[in-house]
């Protein structure tokens, strides 16, 4: 297997992070992005930013390919080691727990509609509590659930987009694309930042999966290739759907595509799916995190299941916009230190990297300043009395690569006169 997995091809690795976004989050953007824009508006939205996605994951990508090891040890050199560790795992906790939440809320609102054909009447929130919880259970004893899942839920998703789309592009409903008109509002930037946040921490951690390509072109040809046209069709494809069945509910969508039990079925099928990926990675986050021990692993996720459980009753769907934004905040500047060092300071060479032991102080507070800063026009939003900032998705990355950057040359300088004092 150790040496397949050395030479996995460009095709392969595209194919992986394609299949990635053939999922309902991908719908959920493109439903987000059309509320508040025109088509061609939402749909240039994404291509860009899925176009910056990619430049950030061929990036991050190829430092993993050139050295080997995966997203977290490669940011053990400018975060250092357990700064590495404790800063990914947060993340990816709260990345985890958040997707989640919305994904079980997405499952319950289709079992609450589904019993409801058949005039069973189960609140929402009530759903979604036991849709998490089977969701748990399964995670906690389950790779091979995930297989079979895997097997049935992306092709039946796959099937229910593509004949959605033949339907609506053939219908009567062309015209009321044609014609459509956004209700909201969404500047163009705040798109960028819904876009880039659905996908900032696969960016981030492509490494994860790139580490196994042998060659740099290959990384660039899977990012480019798996991730745009997928990206692109599948919030494209959200968009039409909610304009062509006039509706901003994505269950709704869903239910009257084919019959409502087949798209019940399928999104119930499908948020299953990503939801057991989510509740293991989200519990081996918390292990990283509280330093818990690897025995603890099955309890770990059903903690992070419970918790987005609980997150999925409250309601975060109704949050799914300023959510995608704290992300697309939070997520990149991890990318902006770990380029700064790699590509400009180490000039992609990776015999200069070396991992640093404990934590390094100067890439966490690079990190959490450009964090911080590009996070307060979401938090300002979120009370209508503060003053409104417009979001700038890409501000966090900015600031922390230049932080990293002034801050790694005046403490290099600091060295070399002690040195000399000596």
């Amino acid at each position: 297997m150790g040496n397949d997995r050395k030479n996995q091809s460009w095709f392969s690795l595209g194919i992986i992070w394609a299949g990635a976004l053939v999922c309902i989050p991908s719908l959920l953007v493109g439903n987000a992005l059309i509320s508040g824009m025109s088509l061609p508006k939402a749909l240039l939205a994404t291509f860009v930013g899925y176009s910056i996605i990619v430049l950030l994951m061929i990036l991050q990508g190829i430092q993993s390919s050139d050295l080997g090891k995966p997203a977290v040890q490669v940011a053990g050199q400018v975060f250092g080691k357990k700064g590495s560790r404790t800063i990914i795992s947060i993340i990816l906790a709260i990345a985890c727990l958040g997707w989640f939440g919305i994904q079980a809320n997405v499952c319950g609102a289709a079992l609450a509609s589904l019993l409801a054909t058949f005039n069973v009447i189960m609140p929402v929130p009530l759903a979604s509590f036991l849709s998490g919880m089977v969701m748990v259970i399964s995670a906690i004893y389950g790779i091979k659930v995930l297989k079979v899942l895997s097997y049935i839920a992306v092709p039946l998703l796959v099937v229910i987009c593509v004949y959605g789309l033949v339907q609506t592009l053939t219908g009567d409903q062309l015209q009321v694309i044609q014609n459509y008109r956004p209700k909201g509002n969404m500047s163009f930037m705040d798109g960028l930042a819904v876009t880039i946040g659905s996908f900032a921490l696969g960016a981030v951690i492509a490494g994860d999966y790139s580490q196994f390509t042998k060659k740099r072109s290959d990384v660039m040809k899977a990012a480019i290739f798996g991730i745009i046209p997928a990206g692109v069709l599948m919030i494209g494809v959200g968009a039409v759907l909610t304009i062509a069945y006039q509706t901003s509910d994505i269950t709704a969508v869903f239910l009257k595509i084919a019959t409502p039990f087949v798209g019940g079925v399928a999104l119930i099928l499908a948020t299953w799916k990503t939801n057991l990926v989510n509740a293991i990675s989200g519990g081996f986050a918390l292990i990283n995190v509280f330093n818990i021990s690897k025995e603890k692993e099955k309890l770990a996720v059903g903690v992070a299941g419970t918790i987005g459980t609980v997150l999925a009753v409250v309601g975060i769907l109704n949050y799914f916009t300023p959510i995608m934004s704290i992300l697309s905040a939070m997520i990149p500047p991890v990318a902006g230190v770990m380029i700064a060092s790699y590509w400009v300071m180490n000039k992609g060479n990776k015999d200069c990297w070396k991992e640093i032991e404990g934590i390094n102080r100067l890439g966490v507070f690079s990190w959490l300043v450009g964090a911080v800063i590009a996070s307060l026009p979401v938090v300002l939003s979120l009370f209508p009395s503060l003053p409104r900032i417009s979001n700038q998705p890409l501000i966090g990355i900015v600031i922390s690569f230049v932080i990293y950057y002034v801050g790694h040359h005046f403490t290099a300088q600091k060295t070399v006169i002690l040195e000399e004092n000596r």
